[in-house]
């Protein structure tokens, strides 16, 4: 029984350390895909990116389409945990749907992998696309749902939960088109701008929006988008100047 209790100690220890280097080659590779463009880069080009040989990388992933799929599926999972950490939440709709914004934005402006996945989505083949259709839509619909529920309410306007979750997503998910990380707004500045005015326009009395401090500096973080692919649109230059 000891002997039982080591080995599956050590089984686990193993299965953490092998799941971290994965989430440390999606990082490398999102800022890869980035920096020359999903169709340029190669498996050799990841390798050095995560200070791996190729042979090695090769026991994380079988290929780069495979990593462009990790790092969407781990982007959809961390959306939903903050759909559902939502749900959770005894408050108004409006505070149930800032933390949805504020968190999809830090998301896909905060992280290098979840800024590949909203750039890339049409990089993977039909047959993998499929298999995250599932994970867009029930996250889609849960915003809708919140929606949905604040329009019962009374605490939103009338409006077709559908089309309004749609404007909300899109204007998020097009925010990484142009962000700069050395612009002059940080991406919480950024997310909890986004949620005063998308939520604001939801509101049925939107001087109810509780007032907010102003987000504060965040360190920004090490790693860099930069150079973009030729293939991004450039940043703004609202955002891109100091």
């Amino acid at each position: 029984m000891p002997h039982l209790k080591a080995s599956r100690r050590t089984n686990g220890r193993v299965q953490r350390r092998y799941l971290a280097r994965r989430l440390e080659i999606l990082r490398a590779a999102g800022n890869q895909f980035r920096i020359t463009g999903f169709a340029e880069t190669g498996m050799r080009d990841i390798a050095a990116a995560a200070a791996l040989s190729p042979a090695n990388l090769y026991n994380y992933f079988q290929g780069k389409h495979e990593i462009l799929f990790f790092c969407q599926d781990v982007t959809l999972d961390r959306l939903l945990a903050a759909l559902e950490k939502s749900r959770r939440l005894r408050s108004s709709a409006a505070e149930k749907l800032h933390l949805v914004i504020v968190s999809h934005l830090r998301c896909v402006l905060d992280e290098v992998e979840g800024s590949a996945a909203h750039l890339l989505t049409g990089a993977l083949p039909p047959r993998l696309q499929q298999r995250l259709v599932v994970k867009r839509d029930r996250y889609e619909q849960g915003v809708r749902n919140l929606i949905a529920a604040g329009t019962r309410t009374g605490e939103f306007v009338p409006c077709d939960p559908a089309l309004a979750a749609r404007a909300v997503l899109g204007a998020l998910n097009w925010s990484v088109r142009w962000f700069h990380p050395d612009g002059a707004l940080t991406a919480a500045e950024i997310a909890e701008g986004f949620a005063d005015y998308l939520i604001r326009g939801l509101l049925a009395k939107p001087d109810s929006l509780p007032r907010r401090s102003p987000a504060a500096k965040v360190v920004r973080p090490i790693r860099k988008l930069l150079p973009r692919s030729a293939n991004s649109h450039p940043p703004s230059r609202r955002f891109s100047e100091r």
